[in-house]
């Protein structure tokens, strides 16, 4: 399964290959919240999250999601978002993805 890291909104093959990739009914995300760079697909956020750790961008500044095209919705429980070396939860998300 590849792993598309984004600057810019998904094309329509893009975004078809995405829904392709759906695993239970969502698609796994990384986020450099930093960079405004997102990874999608793998089996787990954290194949994500490397493909955006090899693009460059920091550890501290990746949060993990899932994607659930059907609700539209982005659920932001990943274990990546437990970085006990940052002292961070996923209740301690940055402001701007609170609702």
């Amino acid at each position: 399964m590849t792993i598309l890291v984004l600057s810019e909104p998904p094309t329509p093959v893009q975004m078809r290959e995405l829904l392709e990739w759906q695993k239970g009914g969502f698609v796994k995300l990384a986020v450099d919240i930093a960079a405004g760079v997102l990874a999608a697909g793998g089996e787990w956020p954290a194949d994500s999250e490397k493909a955006l750790l090899n693009h460059g961008s920091e550890q501290s500044d990746i949060w993990g999601a899932d994607w659930v095209p059907s609700t539209r919705t982005v659920r932001f429980e990943s274990l990546i978002n437990f970085a006990v070396e940052q002292n961070q939860s996923r209740n301690d998300r940055p402001k701007s993805f609170r609702s």
